[in-house]
């Protein structure tokens, strides 16, 4: 009997489909970006956040080795065509946010899916977006209340995100889009 290979060809479909629609609110954010840091700097975590969708709504779904980490990719390059000019910012938001997703899932041995396990990898990614970008775009210049609220937003926007892609997840499983 011949073995089911890790990367059928259903999963993969399952998350370019997934990467296509998520790529498309990740190139939207992207275009949202520059005005969001001139107009209020503090709540760009919470656009900066929506790029944990791919992987949160296709380990949801498939709940299989790495979904987050193709679905990440698939949708840098869907939101590439947004920006070209930001394709290397893109792919490397979607390696690390689907690496660390892959790694948290990695701890469990790719077995336990409950949702602690995915705001965990919400708030990992969280905490390193608030600290890096703090430092990257001059948060330091904002006031000290805009700081805080900056920090705050930025640790719960991915875990605000995290949330919708769970919801979403879950609709997809309920519509049977995991069936083997």
């Amino acid at each position: 009997m011949a073995r089911t290979p890790v990367l059928s060809t259903r999963l993969l479909l399952v998350c370019a489909a997934i990467g296509v629609a998520t790529g498309i609110v990740g190139g939207v954010a992207g275009l949202l970006t520059p005005v969001v840091l001139v107009v209020v700097p503090w709540a760009y975590g919470l656009l900066l956040g929506s790029h944990v969708l791919p992987g949160i709504i296709a380990q949801e779904v498939l709940r299989r080795p790495l979904v987050a980490l193709i679905t990440h990719v698939i949708a840098a390059l869907v939101a590439s065509a947004f920006n070209p000019a930001w394709a290397l910012r893109f792919l490397g938001t979607a390696l690390l946010f689907g690496a660390i997703q892959e790694g948290v899932a990695a701890l469990t041995r790719y077995r336990a899916w409950g949702a602690w396990r995915f705001f965990v990898s919400g708030a990992v990614i969280g905490v390193l977006v608030a600290v890096v970008v703090f430092f990257a775009a001059h948060m330091a210049t904002l006031p000290l209340w805009a700081q805080i609220l900056y920090l705050v937003i930025s640790v719960l926007g991915p875990i605000a995100w995290t949330a919708v892609g769970l919801a979403i997840g879950a609709a997809l499983r309920r519509a049977g889009v995991a069936q083997r």
